[in-house]
């Protein structure tokens, strides 16, 4: 088991369509449409269009990026290139508890959800889930992959039987008016609905994982993004025409809700059944992409060389996987408080996506030869457009959560200043270590000359 090696190409571009859909498609569906109904009546509709829009931007970036440079860790390795070590280092460090903290919010949706059928302890059953998926993530990515491609089909055909089957009990009347609490409930409802398209990317965590990742890595996120959004608009649209905006914003638990009109008995076990495929698609894609950025992070020698490990067998980063699944059950001890989860998790992935939106900028302007090499080709100012936007989206929606919840953010802070100190003693050196063994030979698919 040597301090280095390959990671196995196992990935295909259906994989990387499952890992968006799968990692966007969990929880949000199952416990955002009644608060966001709260705020914007029948014109959560209009509100879930508007929401896309910011990950749309996103994934823009995301598909130009992946298809110049693909790289696994590539939220951590881009930044780190492109804009500077120290802030690659920064938004992964915060990362460490984003991840933990979405992989047990994930595992106690879930348990919480299978709870309902049959009696379960919490935090037993909850290990016992993250020790399932650990052994998906050790045993090879062609696995995990595989995992990923069954549960997202699965949760897929059942959400398309909600829909088929819940058309003929829709109430046209449950549409209207559609701005019944004007554009300001829309735009109030925005910072819970952006939540639901997170995730998409998943994919270019696994770049270099991926059969032809420079040709595959757009296509696949322009895919996971409509079929998200198509899903969502669907399943929301036949919950609201069921119920209607009231009796949606007063339930718990709306899918069961409105498929207990039209289904019956069998609204229980398909929307259980739904729930747990959901949520555990999105478990498996935050074990890839977690281990994926310690991995890079090893291999950069910013974190301990061992996490770059690869298994000589299985072609898995086995150190770093061991270690993400190490920190999922530290996160068994963070409070229960699914507010205080969501921002923990919401606040790292905002900053990702700001870091990656300016790595993109940074390309451009310094290595304009990168660019010219893009599979998604796109023009210098609109590359540097849509970065700026993603930037300005990134900074509103961190700001819009603090008022939710000031827990998280002081959190962060703290474990931020763990991490600047920690890159004061030893990443910084390291860094420029790796920087000056680049300029002599640049890893594989990267030019020379990145900034130290």
């Amino acid at each position: 088991m040597s301090g280095g090696g390959e990671l196995r190409k196992g990935i295909t571009i259906v994989d990387v369509v499952a890992l968006g859909v799968g990692a966007s498609v969990g929880v949000s569906i199952f416990s955002i449409m009644a608060p966001a109904a709260k705020v914007a009546g029948p014109g959560l509709l209009l509100a879930l269009v508007v929401a896309v829009v910011p990950m749309a931007v996103f994934a823009v970036v995301y598909a130009f990026m992946g298809s110049t440079v693909p790289r696994s860790g590539a939220s951590y390795d881009w930044p780190a290139r492109f804009v500077h070590p120290f802030v690659g280092f920064m938004v992964a460090w915060l990362r460490i508890v984003g991840n933990t903290g979405a992989l047990i919010v994930l595992s106690l949706v879930l348990v919480s959800y299978a709870r309902r059928v049959v009696p379960l302890p919490e935090r037993p059953t909850m290990f016992a889930l993250l020790l399932l998926f650990f052994l998906f993530n050790l045993f090879g990515v062609k696995v995990a992959a595989g995992v990923e491609r069954v549960l997202v089909l699965v949760k897929i055909l059942a959400f398309a039987l909600f829909v088929a089957l819940g058309i003929s009990a829709v109430r046209a009347e449950h549409f209207t008016p559609q701005l019944a609490m004007g554009w300001g409930g829309v735009f109030a409802a925005l910072p819970l609905l952006i939540s639901l398209y997170m995730g998409i990317e998943s994919a270019t965590e696994v770049g270099e994982e991926i059969r032809d990742g420079t040709a595959v890595i757009a296509k696949g996120l322009a895919a996971a993004t409509t079929l998200s959004a198509l899903t969502y608009f669907a399943v929301s649209a036949v919950a609201l025409g069921v119920l209607g905006a009231p009796a949606l914003a007063a339930s718990q638990a709306p899918l069961l809700d409105a498929g207990n009109v039209f289904l019956g008995r069998w609204a229980t076990p398909l929307i259980l059944g739904t729930a747990i495929a959901a949520i555990g698609t999105s478990i498996n894609a935050i074990f890839m992409t977690f281990t994926r950025f310690l991995f890079a992070m090893g291999r950069d020698g910013v974190l301990p060389a061992a996490l770059a490990s690869v298994h000589p067998r299985w072609g898995t980063p086995h150190v770093a996987t061991t270690v993400a699944f190490g920190c999922s059950l530290l996160g068994l001890l963070l409070p229960s408080s699914l507010v205080f989860l969501f921002l923990a998790v919401n606040i790292p992935t905002m900053l990702k996506y700001l870091s990656n939106c300016w790595s993109a900028e940074r390309l451009v302007t310094n290595h304009p030869e990168l660019r010219e090499r893009a599979r998604f080709r796109l023009g210098r100012r609109a590359v540097k457009a849509w970065s700026y936007t993603g930037i300005a989206f990134a900074l509103i929606i961190i700001a819009a959560g603090v008022e939710a919840d000031w827990r998280p953010y002081a959190i962060l802070a703290g474990w931020a200043v763990v991490g600047t100190a920690y890159w004061l003693l030893r990443g910084r050196r390291t860094s420029r270590s790796m920087a000056e063994r680049e300029a002599v030979e640049p890893p594989s698919g990267v030019a020379r000359g990145f900034p130290a």
